[in-house]
């Protein structure tokens, strides 16, 4: 990213926005902006007073009042003020500076954004697979209109400019408003399910636009010529350059790199480029982690419709039936005409008995519990508040029993090493451990280009290689280890 001084000084034609009398500023600048769409570019200042206080807010507004907001627009470069000299009889009238104004090109647009964020809930975004459609019968159509004029060529790549910003636009916002917060809460809720069908069926529509136009496309990208392009690109870049412009003038080079960008940015959306894959993948990608999103909710949904039914009544009358029953035996009857031996949830295990005699009633025995944990994923279990347990003295002790265990070992190890050399092919029988030991000490110094390393106690060391094909026995408690005679040399026994 290049930060240009473009990029670092304020715009100050925005401050209308969000000031005292903002109320006032916004209302002129809308009514101007409304008389542009009009081709209406000039106006006086009782013109925009006129309008104004006709709506019961600008009552008490003033002429006066109106001057001075102008006055604010003007020095904010949101109004373009120009004095009329052209009903100007006497000099007193000259010296009051009777201006017209006109809407500055910032403000246009300015206007034109605060328009559409006015109008984006209700707007809304949608996936249209025609803009696709409109994109592919362009690119098809490439080869064919670079021998056109550079008229036809430059309307031909405004409208693939067009269709292509608009999908782009269009997918971002719509994919947006699905993966948002809002939209998992509703996602979660009964009366979704009404028109998941619908949404569902609209995203796979898309799904299989998408796959067909950009099989297609890629294909077409694939087999676009170098000359071809460039003869395009430069139709469309002679002419803009050819369009006369007032207040600025264009940078051929800029411009021409600019024009690449644009179309390199299609190439990259629908085929892909430089190891990365194509925007389009990540569109199919998340189309179908939605529509696979939305029919999770809605399984969910049906089962908990299903199991959590609404069944107060129904219980209620069986806990007023068996409140009714006169002695245990007749809530037992009741019991089992209610709940029957088929609904009865059996828990099969290895539980404890009291008796193992086959006269023992259900209701004889002592109960069981279960604990059941939630069938949610977040579910965890409550862990258990300890106090701090200090182990000093078991920590020390351990502490104790490790260096008397690393001072037995070095001083093991120490026997084998002689004049701070040792050598593989003169070691005596050693046990596993000791090897194991000596082969890791070789395994460290491998990992360094210069063959040094250093021992657990910070004995520094170099291998030494054997000559080629120089080999020796280790005989070991448990067998012999052939391996070439390698030889490690100390530096004198010095710890780092």
């Amino acid at each position: 990213m290049h930060i240009t001084e473009d990029l670092r000084k304020p715009i100050t034609e925005v401050k209308y926005l969000n000031v005292d009398n903002t109320d006032r500023y916004r209302a002129i600048i809308r009514y101007f902006y409304l008389q542009y769409e009009k081709l209406r570019y000039w106006m006086y200042a009782e013109d925009v007073y006129a309008e104004l206080s006709q709506d019961d807010y600008f009552k008490a507004y003033t002429l006066e009042q109106c001057q001075q907001d102008l006055a604010m627009l003007k020095e904010w470069k949101n109004l373009l003020a120009m004095q009329d000299t052209k009903k100007v009889s006497t000099i007193e009238e000259f010296k009051n500076k009777k201006f017209r104004y006109q809407l500055s090109d910032f403000s246009v647009e300015i206007e034109r954004m605060v328009i559409r964020l006015e109008n984006l809930k209700i707007e809304g975004t949608s996936l249209e697979p025609t803009l696709m459609e409109r994109i592919r019968k362009s690119i098809i159509e490439m080869k064919k209109i670079s021998s056109e004029s550079k008229e036809v060529v430059h309307g031909w790549w405004s409208d693939l400019n067009n269709n292509f910003v608009l999908l782009n636009q269009n997918y971002q916002d719509y994919m947006r408003d699905l993966n948002s917060l809002k939209a998992e809460e509703m996602m979660k809720t009964k009366a979704f399910l009404v028109f998941k069908d619908t949404l569902i069926e609209y995203l796979r529509g898309f799904v299989k636009s998408l796959q067909y136009n950009v099989g297609i496309i890629e294909s077409e990208l694939s087999e676009l010529d170098q000359e071809t392009l460039d003869t395009v690109l430069d139709k469309v870049l002679t002419q803009e350059l050819s369009i006369p412009r007032l207040e600025f003038e264009i940078n051929p080079e800029e411009h021409a790199e600019r024009i690449k960008g644009r179309f390199e940015s299609i190439r990259h959306w629908f085929a892909g480029g430089e190891g990365q894959e194509a925007e389009a993948e990540t569109v199919f990608d998340l189309a179908n982690d939605i529509i696979r999103k939305i029919t999770r909710y809605a399984a969910q949904i049906s089962e908990q419709s299903g199991s959590n039914a609404n069944r107060k009544s129904d219980y209620a009358k069986i806990a007023e039936m068996f409140y009714q029953c006169k002695d245990m035996n007749e809530a037992h009857k009741l019991s089992a005409a209610v709940f029957g031996f088929d609904t009865v949830m059996h828990l099969k295990g290895d539980f404890p008995r009291q008796t193992e005699s086959i006269n023992s009633g259900v209701y004889d025995e002592v109960p069981n519990h279960v604990r059941l944990a939630p069938r949610t994923r977040n579910y965890k279990e409550k862990s258990q508040k300890s106090p701090i347990t200090y182990h000093t003295a078991e920590k020390e002790k351990v502490r104790e029993e490790a260096l008397c265990r690393l001072e037995r070992e070095r001083q093991l190890l120490g026997s084998y090493i002689k004049d701070h050399v040792l050598d593989f092919k003169s070691l005596p029988v050693i046990g596993p451990e000791v090897r194991d030991t000596f082969l890791g000490w070789l395994s460290k110094a491998f990992e360094n280009e210069s063959f040094k390393a250093k021992t657990e106690d910070g004995k520094a060391y170099v291998v030494q290689l054997p000559t080629e094909g120089e080999y020796c026995d280790v005989t070991c408690t448990d067998g012999v280890f052939h391996m070439p005679a390698y030889r490690i040399e100390f530096d004198g026994g010095e710890r780092s």
